[in-house]
Parts: structure tokens; C-alpha cells; sequence
């Protein structure tokens, strides 16, 4: 086997490989007994008619497609290691030649892994944030505790207010015609929920336990139900029930309950610590995203159509991976949002681009600043996921072969590379 590499510019090049005549017949004969019992001859029983016999009859070309595809995996797996070059797109192939007693020969145009000249990286410019927790803040982090224990009471003596659970019978007309949908028991709706037709919660208000009453209502213009969208209807409804939260006192009682301390100050002074510190988080998340951002327009770079449509395929397979961990599939996540898959992966384009452009940019620092990982630092990683899926380590290493290897060595340069352009950033 033998190929050739052109370039074709803009990071593109073509390899053009050819394998020998026989290697070709080699992969025909293959072919032949990857299908054979598909193939009926008179005088033969399907499947037992002699290879010969079956060229005479149909001639070899019928296994030539089937042939390429034995032979192209490996004859291009081959060619993109030789060829010295990192490959970083999914080839586009194109067979040239494809005759009997002939060399195979097809070309790949695939994308290379793009040069980056940098520009200023260190003693980049940043405003400093002050990293401040509000009062109102705390409050909130109070108050929602307050609601999540929060009791249920029964109420009997006043009618429904807002905020209440009205548990209701209800059933719709549309010009006197009940519709299909509209009819439900025993429903309970949160008063100021807004989870209804507009102006139905509404007209619950005031209303007492047992009582039966109409509520008018006008269908939303942009209603789903297009049948429905823009009428008037009047909703027949039935109060069975009123509960409402009782909420519990915010004092050192209630502190003492929902968490670790004595006190309520104490237990304010906890909250505090706890949301200065995912502020704290999120800020240097902050900082590192914009001092990247800045590396990365001081950078320069040609990034190949090729290299963007392969990691908006591969960020569209991660998300299909998770929606699969949900219980979901692409397919109706494309149903629920009317999107196509062609949509969906032109979406993805600008973040695969802003993919790319980081991680070569932060390889290209790291590279600059000759940053190496040590066995230690890449034994402590490897730690990592063993405790994080309670397995021994010895074992977590067995898992990791070369390749896997030099991918987590990258990743933990390309993490000393964003401290690095923390560390020498300036603050104004």
C-alpha cells in the first residue's frame, strides 16, 4: 500500500492511497463469501455455487463496492498514521480507481489540525469582581427553607384566597358544549400558580368550601388547541377542599431544625459562608472563561469547515448520550422542539468552534510554556476516578492505555494553562 498527501489549503489535505491488485482481488474474494448464501445459481443450491461459476455469470463487479468497504478502514487508518499529520475531521472519500487486476486506489480529504500562532497571553487585563453576599440574599436562602417546611392545614372557616390549594371539580363549555379535555375531579390548584387559563384562578377567589359556582374565562389567542384558541368558556366548578402552608417562625427554634447550629444568626453566618463561596466558584469560572477568551482573539488561526462539522457531530452524540441517561431519545427531543437534525447540528456550530479554538489555544500555551504532567500528577488524577467510582486504582489504570493516556496528559495541561494565564493576569 502506498499514498500521497496534497495539500489543499485552508488546513485541508488530500491523501490519495492505493492498494495493490492483489489485495483488491483478495478483498473480492472476501466479498464473495460475505454474501454468498444471498446468491442463487441454477444447478447449485443457494450458497454452494463455485466462486468462478458466480463471476462467470454476474462478473466481479458485483462485489467491487462491497470489496472497497473492506479494504478503505484500514488502507486510510494506515495512510493517517504514516502521514505524519494530526487528522481531525471524519475523511470524505472518493474511490478514483476500481478495476480487476488493477490497484485500488481512493482519496480521503480530511482536515488537519490547525497551526496557532499566539498573540499576548500573559499579564492579560481583567476587572477585579468584589465578591459581595447581600443581606436580601441570605433571606431568600431563609425563606425558601421556611416554605419547604412549611405545614399543610385545612381550612373551613373563610373562603379561598390567594396562595391557597383549591382541590376543585371542574368541567368546560364552549357555547354550552362541553369539550373534549375540559373536565377534571378531585384537582388541586395552587391559588397564583398560573398553571390554568388565564383568569380562572382568579375567579376561584372568595370562593367557600362545597360551593359550587361558573367561571368565565377567554382562551389565549395562541391557545395549543386551536379549536379552543381565543373562545369564551364557562368552567362549572365545585370547592371540595382549602388547604393553605402554615408557615413555621424564622427564630433560633426554626434554624435549629433545618440545619447544624443553635441559632438563627448562626445559622444566617452559614449561609452566608456557603454563598460567598459558590460566588467565589463561579467568579474564577468567570475570570478563567475571559481570560481564555481574550487568549484566544489574540490568537491567530485557520480553523477548517471540516474540523467544525466533526465536534458539532461529536457535541450532538454527547447530548444524545445524556438525553439517552434521561430516559429520552434525539428523535423526540427533535419532535418537542420542531427541530431537524440538520438544524440541530448548524446550532452547535459557533460553541464547536469556540470548542476548538480553546483547546488549541490552550495546547498551543501549554506547548509555549513546555508545561509537563508528572507520573504523580497523573497517579492523583486516575485517584480521582477511582474514588469517584469507588474502584481501586490498580484497576483504573488497567483501563487507560496509550491513547487514553496522552488524552488525560492534555487535559491536565491544558487545565495548568488556565491557571497559568490566571496567575500572571492583571487586575484593574
Amino acid at each position: 500500500m502506498g499514498f500521497q498527501v496534497e495539500d489543499l489549503g485552508k488546513n485541508m489535505v488530500k491523501l490519495t492511497i492505493d492498494t495493490t491488485a492483489e489485495a483488491f482481488e483478495d478483498a473480492i474474494r472476501k466479498a464473495f463469501e460475505k454474501n454468498k448464501n444471498k446468491i442463487a445459481i441454477q444447478g447449485f443450491r443457494k450458497g454452494k455455487a463455485p466462486y468462478q461459476m458466480v463471476v462467470k455469470m454476474y462478473g466481479k463487479e458485483m462485489f467491487y463496492e462491497e470489496a472497497a468497504n473492506l479494504l478503505i478502514p484500514d488502507a486510510y487508518e494506515e495512510a493517517a498514521k504514516g502521514c505524519g499529520l494530526e487528522l481531525v475531521s471524519r475523511p470524505e472519500i472518493d474511490v478514483t480507481q476500481i478495476e480487476s487486476g488493477k490497484p485500488f486506489i481512493f482519496t480521503a480529504t480530511v482536515a488537519k489540525k490547525p497551526e496557532v500562532t499566539l498573540g499576548e497571553y500573559k499579564g492579560l487585563e481583567i476587572a477585579k469582581k468584589e465578591i459581595v453576599v447581600s443581606d436580601e440574599e441570605i433571606d431568600e436562602v431563609v425563606k425558601k427553607e421556611q416554605e419547604k417546611n412549611a405545614k399543610e392545614i385545612n381550612i373551613e372557616d373563610r373562603a379561598v384566597a390567594e396562595g391557597d390549594t383549591a382541590t376543585i371539580d371542574y368541567e368546560g363549555f364552549v357555547d354550552g358544549v362541553a369539550f373534549e379535555g375540559g373536565k377534571g375531579e378531585n384537582h388541586p390548584l395552587v391559588i397564583g400558580s398560573h398553571s390554568f387559563i388565564p383568569g380562572f384562578e382568579e375567579g376561584l377567589i372568595g370562593k367557600k368550601l362545597g360551593e359550587e359556582c361558573d367561571v368565565e374565562v377567554t382562551f389565549p389567542e395562541e391557545y395549543h388547541a386551536k379549536e379552543l384558541a381565543g373562545k369564551a368558556a364557562v368552567f362549572k366548578c365545585k370547592v371540595n377542599k382549602i388547604t393553605a402552608k402554615e408557615l413555621p417562625e424564622i427564630d433560633d427554634e426554626f434554624a435549629s431544625e433545618v440545619s447544624d447550629y443553635d441559632t438563627l444568626a448562626e445559622y444566617r453566618d452559614s449561609i452566608k459562608k456557603d454563598l460567598s463561596e459558590k460566588k467565589e466558584a463561579e467568579a474564577k469560572t468567570e475570570k478563567e472563561n475571559e481570560l481564555v477568551k481574550k487568549a484566544i482573539e489574540n490568537a491567530t488561526m485557520e480553523i477548517p469547515d471540516a474540523m467544525i462539522d466533526a465536534t458539532a457531530r461529536q457535541m450532538g452524540e454527547e447530548f444524545a448520550q445524556r438525553l439517552q441517561m434521561q430516559g429520552l431519545n434525539i428523535q423526540q427531543y427533535f419532535q418537542y422542539t420542531g427541530m431537524t437534525q440538520q438544524k440541530y447540528l448548524e446550532s452547535l456550530k459557533p460553541q464547536a468552534k469556540n470548542r476548538i479554538e480553546t483547546r488549541l489555544v490552550l495546547e498551543a500555551i501549554a506547548a509555549a510554556e513546555k508545561i509537563e504532567i508528572s507520573e504523580e500528577e497523573l497517579d492523583a488524577e486516575m485517584q480521582k476516578m477511582a474514588d469517584q467510582y469507588q474502584m481501586e486504582l490498580a484497576k483504573v489504570k488497567e483501563l487507560f492505555g496509550d491513547e487514553e493516556k496522552q488524552q488525560l496528559t492534555q487535559d491536565l495541561s491544558v487545565q495548568k494553562a488556565i491557571s497559568l494565564l490566571v496567575d500572571n493576569a492583571k487586575e484593574a
